[in-house]
């Protein structure tokens, strides 16, 4: 699951985000897994309603026009989210309703009066240590948020309280308890799949900060406001039971993971996915980690649910070491990205060159070598060399090898091993190193091409003059061990660049039911229907997978 909070354009930021939601949900499908992707934009809070109002029109119109540009985006970029969630959908009123009425039944909110610097921007309270006094060029003083930047405000009012305090200790046990990456390799059930790494918190850097923030002794964990007076704040969920409140958004917009499971499970309708709940993983830019990884499990212990098996929190792109914004004139137009590279391409770049534990230093001339090196270099240039005429006259696929040599043992190695390190990689939230993993075996795979030398084993098997039959059964081996590591490569990048590796492997005549991680094997050869299981498998003739072109970039 991933998570937007609505602004009043989409970035990449968000984009990214619902790229690595995507490539997950498709990776574990890939595996065997029914999964879920939920996306979609929080569209209640204070900062909604007062850009509504500057616009002279009401949220409820002001958060279709940009909740339908975010759905645009995730459409373009091939986001297969299997539910779009908007927290103003009559589903999530009811979540949100429930998750209230249990959290108070048992205790764990009370009314009380709340004074403090708020951030509209953030939608939060901010503590003392976390505020910055700045002056103006006019000599005014004001206070912004060290974290985030943004201006506050001092705030008091009558709300509603949550606990929060009483599960410091809690929090630190689960944190404690889930740690690390621990390779379990265990085949989970449907719906509710258990990852490889079982760290709580990805990457250790934000584990590492939530873990010192909950265990400082002088930074209490004090409770929190979960409700705004209504006289401040009209755009919200009411409180159930007292109408002068609504509810605090980050609650509001936190349940939406359980809303999307049919939270509060009540209809046979609802029931139906109530075993996807606790969710696999939730990924998020690192700027919100605080509500997802303190506030959110916290709820959900108070109201006796399990917690998320995964947070992987994110970090920003920034273009010329500065994060991207409008007043810096340095922001990325996503639509022009996409329509300039391709989505599977842009999809690609963001995996191979995103930042998880560390900011990613986005450049268009970045992406247009990703794109050239090893997307039309590498890839696509092995796909063209084997399914070329001159070397492959027939245009077939052959099923096995003959004899082999000492050239095949490297491209052997990086075939065996392929399929388990990416496995590794994806399921620890290392995703450049898992699609490093596959480039370096197309690239093992252009070697072994280049050492050889097909094209002379075709020139010797096909003379016109003295065919040599010898070299003609050299020349399958290599198209054999060259057709491998293309169609391996396309089985592992599926999630990544789905349009892309389906259109290739249709071209390479593998079947639909032949698209699995089991198949993602050396050796492990398609099937043709109809066709005698000692024949060689016919392919599509090739064009340019990855179109070269010559524009420059200058970022």
């Amino acid at each position: 699951m991933s998570s937007i909070s609505i602004v009043l354009v989409p970035h990449i930021g968000h984009l990214y985000s619902a790229v690595l939601a995507d490539v997950l949900r498709r990776w574990y499908e890939f595996k065997g897994h029914k999964a879920i992707l939920s996306t979609g934009t929080d569209e209640h809070g204070q900062k909604i309603q007062e850009a509504a109002a500057k616009q002279g029109i009401s949220p409820r119109v002001f958060c279709d026009d940009i909740s339908k540009e975010f759905k645009k985006l995730f459409d373009t970029a091939n986001i297969s989210y299997t539910d779009y969630i908007r927290t103003t959908d009559a589903r999530h009123k009811e979540a949100v309703h429930a998750l209230w009425k249990r959290l108070s039944d048992a205790g764990h909110i009370y009314k009380g009066h709340h004074e403090g610097w708020y951030s509209v921007s953030d939608e939060t309270f901010v503590p003392s240590n976390q505020l910055e006094e700045i002056v103006a060029p006019d000599g005014r003083k004001s206070m912004i948020s060290k974290e985030s930047g943004n201006p506050v405000v001092w705030t008091k009012e009558e709300n509603y309280k949550f606990r929060l305090g009483a599960f410091r200790e809690n929090l630190l046990k689960w944190l404690r308890s889930n740690p690390d990456c621990e390779h379990q390799h265990v085949v989970p059930p449907p719906l509710n799949m258990k990852l490889i790494n079982s760290a709580a918190i990805i990457p250790k850097l934000r584990y590492n900060e939530i873990v010192a923030a909950l265990s400082d002794s002088d930074d209490h964990l004090t409770d929190l406001s979960v409700s705004r007076v209504r006289s401040r704040l009209q755009w919200g969920i009411p409180v159930p039971g007292d109408e002068d409140h609504v509810v605090y958004v980050w609650l509001d917009a936190l349940t939406n993971y359980l809303t999307v499971t049919g939270y509060p499970w009540k209809t046979a309708e609802q029931q139906a996915l109530k075993d996807a709940w606790p969710a696999q993983s939730h990924v998020i830019g690192k700027d919100i980690i605080k509500f997802h990884a303190i506030y959110w499990p916290a709820f959900l212990m108070a109201a006796g649910l399990p917690l998320p098996k995964q947070i992987i929190a994110h970090g920003h792109w920034l273009m010329g070491d500065h994060k991207m914004s409008k007043s810096r004139g340095n922001v990325v137009d996503p639509y022009k990205l996409l329509e300039k590279f391709g989505a599977d391409p842009v999809r690609y770049y963001f995996v191979r060159d995103g930042g998880i534990a560390y900011d990613g230093a986005f450049a268009f001339k970045e992406v247009a070598k990703r794109y050239r090196k090893d997307l039309a270099d590498q890839l696509g240039n092995l796909v063209m060399r084997c399914a070329s005429k001159k070397v492959n006259p027939a245009m077939e696929a052959p099923r096995e090898p003959d004899a082999m040599t000492d050239f095949e043992t490297a491209l052997i190695k990086k075939l065996e091993s392929l399929r388990e390190s990416f496995t590794e990689n994806i399921e620890r939230a290392d995703f450049a190193s898992a699609t490093e993993q596959v480039y370096e075996t197309v690239l093992e795979g252009n070697h072994y091409w280049d050492a050889t030398q097909p094209w002379l084993l075709a020139k010797a098997a096909y003379s016109k003059t003295a065919p040599d039959p010898t070299a003609e059964t050299r020349l399958q081996t290599v198209l054999y061990f060259t057709f491998e590591t293309v169609r391996i490569a396309a089985l592992m990048l599926q999630p990544i660049m789905p349009t892309k590796m389906a259109k290739l492997l249709d071209d390479l005549g593998v079947e639909k039911e032949e698209r699995r991680w089991e198949n993602a094997e050396i050796g492990r050869r398609w099937r043709v229907v109809g066709a005698d299981q000692g024949q060689n498998t016919k392919i599509s003739k090739m064009e340019p997978l990855f179109p070269k072109w010559d524009e420059e970039f200058d970022d």
